[in-house]
């Protein structure tokens, strides 16, 4: 039972807002520790999963560009190209967005958009820019348009990576099914993911423009 402790340490750390960084590692370390593993073979398991996955490096590449360009007034200048657009509303906007993160997710392409580097520089602003064209601006206003924001870019990702073959979740999904006696092939994955992901997209393209109502209201 001691190999819990490192949930315990996820609990506690979350529910106290400690750094989550620090958190997930202090808890693999413990539940290492409390498996019976040596310390110095646990340290060597982080080294060698970091080293074979170098690719999470890349967001402290990205993130500071993302940044500097933000400063330098690249949310004004979305908020302002978008106003001058005619028929331009935050819910149209967001349709146009979910349409493009699905197809580019499908297509195994979920890497080029996301929270940080799409959502909060350049389609919240663009939205909020939308939104305001037809009653102004409140802070409970911005916080609506921004939460809709982020929850389209969810969705798009989530309902549209299942399509492309490859993807992790679609090796997942075909591995626990195997587990119980249910052979499918990646393509039979694959195909029935398309249905699910047009269902997303009929029901939050509905929610968007009712958020568009709710807006003008």
């Amino acid at each position: 039972m001691f190999v819990l402790l490192g949930l315990g340490i996820l609990v506690g750390g979350f529910l106290v807002r400690l750094n989550p960084l620090l958190v997930v590692a202090v808890a693999a370390l413990a539940t290492g520790v409390a498996a019976g593993l040596p310390l110095l073979k646990v340290v060597a398991a982080f080294g060698h999963a970091f080293n074979t996955n170098r690719y999470v490096t890349i967001p402290y590449i990205v993130l500071p560009g993302i940044g500097l360009i933000e400063r330098a007034g690249l949310r004004e200048r979305a908020g302002a190209m978008i106003a001058r657009l005619k028929g331009a509303s935050a819910g149209r906007l967001l349709i146009a967005y979910l349409a493009a993160r699905q197809i580019t997710a499908a297509l195994g392409l979920t890497a080029i958009a996301g929270q940080a580097q799409t959502v909060r520089p350049l389609v919240a602003p663009m939205a909020e820019a939308a939104a305001a064209r037809d009653t102004p601006p409140t802070e409970a206003r911005r916080q609506l348009v921004r939460a809709f924001s982020a929850a389209t870019d969810n969705v798009g990702v989530f309902f549209g990576e299942d399509i492309f073959l490859a993807m992790s979740s679609i090796l997942l999904i075909r591995g626990i099914l195997e587990g119980v006696g249910i052979v499918l092939e990646p393509l039979d994955l694959s195909l029935w993911a398309i249905p699910s992901a047009v269902a997303a997209f009929v029901i939050h393209g509905a929610r968007l423009l009712l958020l568009d109502r709710r807006l003008r209201r």
